[in-house]
């Protein structure tokens, strides 16, 4: 008999990816499913965006392989993007290297750096992934909490009281997804004087920046971040490209070689249209800012009204891409998500899919349109 890898033991498949097979069945047999549970942007790129792409037929090189690093127009132009607005500093040849999405990264990142056994710092609650790709390469996670009492940010003193001789990685996630909370300058420069202290790899994954948050932040910019640090980013949530796959890493040279090893044995280099169009997105102007946060701003409002008549709250200062609020003491989160997908037709998000300090909470997307949204909202008054 055929055997599975002892590695798919501790996996599971996806919670959206099983989730959106039960939501797509019930559109199947009629159902008016209306689905808040990914965030899947559904506005359209920046018309330049496609414009580069089509163009990039015409190219001779256009579909021949590509560079494992990407072209050098699309480092430099990720670089002064960073410059830009992030006031960081970065050298297009050895400190940003291009990937098919930043998910892809995660599991290149966890490669290179970790060993069967090693320690892994993961956000509860946080993206799934980080914790399913840690199973993966056979580390361990080691969940540390985020709590509302504690504007979701880790705490690092109780932290540095548990065993931190065999974590050689934390992954933090600021603007934080789920539940839409930013760190403070202070929050970074403890971080990395806490991965100093105790020898850690610490990455920021920072695809929300741009999403109704005012203050863009990387971690890179702060004194002595490049020792330990490194930054994930993507152009999915910022614009509107999620199915183009494209995303990025950046730190210091030696970091970035060894992501680099992984990399190139894994994947060939990104198609060239859509490098094009990258550098295209990365080069918009603010009004294309304003105008995206602008029809976030207002889907949100409808949002915000969803969690009230379901009578949930929440916290109007949270940024990014959802709403991520808190039910009633006697509600459980699956249980209830269910309950309104059978009898309203709705898909929501549980919180417990980002961890048990989910638990009590849903998570509301804001990527559908106005229509959908006060569709759903009436369902639900």
């Amino acid at each position: 008999m055929i055997q599975f890898s002892k590695r798919l033991q501790d996996v599971e498949e996806y919670y959206f990816s099983k989730k959106l097979k039960e939501v797509n069945l019930l559109k199947d047999q009629g159902k008016p499913i209306i689905n808040l549970g990914i965030g899947s942007p559904d506005l359209d790129p920046p018309q330049r965006v496609l414009n580069a792409l089509v163009e990039s037929f015409e190219d001779p090189l256009a579909h021949k392989y590509q560079s494992y690093q990407g072209i050098l127009e699309l480092r430099e132009t990720i670089a002064g993007f960073y410059k830009e607005h992030f006031n960081v500093i970065l050298s297009p040849i050895t400190e940003v290297l291009p990937l098919m999405g930043s998910k892809e990264g995660i599991m290149h990142i966890s490669m290179a750096f970790l060993n069967e056994g090693d320690q892994v710092l993961i956000p509860n609650p946080g993206y799934p992934t980080y914790s399913s790709v840690t199973k993966l390469v056979g580390a361990k996670p080691m969940y540390y909490d985020l709590t509302e009492d504690n504007n979701w940010h880790p705490d690092l003193t109780a932290l540095e009281q548990s065993d931190l001789s065999n974590v050689k990685l934390m992954w933090v996630n600021y603007p934080h997804m789920p539940t839409g909370a930013v760190a403070t300058n202070k929050l970074f420069d403890d971080l990395i004087a806490f991965a100093k202290r105790n020898d850690i790899l610490i990455v920021n994954d920072n695809p929300y920046s741009f999403v109704l948050n005012p203050y863009q932040r990387s971690i890179l910019k702060y004194n002595g971040a490049k020792d330990v640090c490194l930054e994930l980013n993507s152009l999915s949530k910022t614009f509107n490209m999620a199915g183009w796959r494209v995303g990025m890493v950046l730190g210091k040279p030696e970091f970035i070689n060894a992501i680099l090893k992984v990399k190139s044995n894994m994947d060939s280099g990104m198609f060239l249209g859509i490098q094009r169009g990258a550098i295209e997105a990365l080069q918009c102007s603010k009004m294309w800012y304003m105008s995206l946060n602008s029809v976030y701003e207002q889907r949100r409002k409808i949002v915000w009204q969803i969690a009230e008549a379901l009578n949930c709250t929440y916290d109007s200062r949270a940024t990014g891409l959802f709403v991520w609020a808190k039910l009633p003491e006697y509600l459980k989160a699956e249980e209830y998500i269910d309950l309104i997908l059978k009898e309203k037709s709705i898909f929501i998000a549980p919180g417990t899919i980002f961890g048990s300090n989910g638990d009590d909470y849903i998570r509301i997307s804001l990527c559908a349109s106005v229509e959908d949204l006060e569709e759903a909202l009436a369902r639900v008054k």
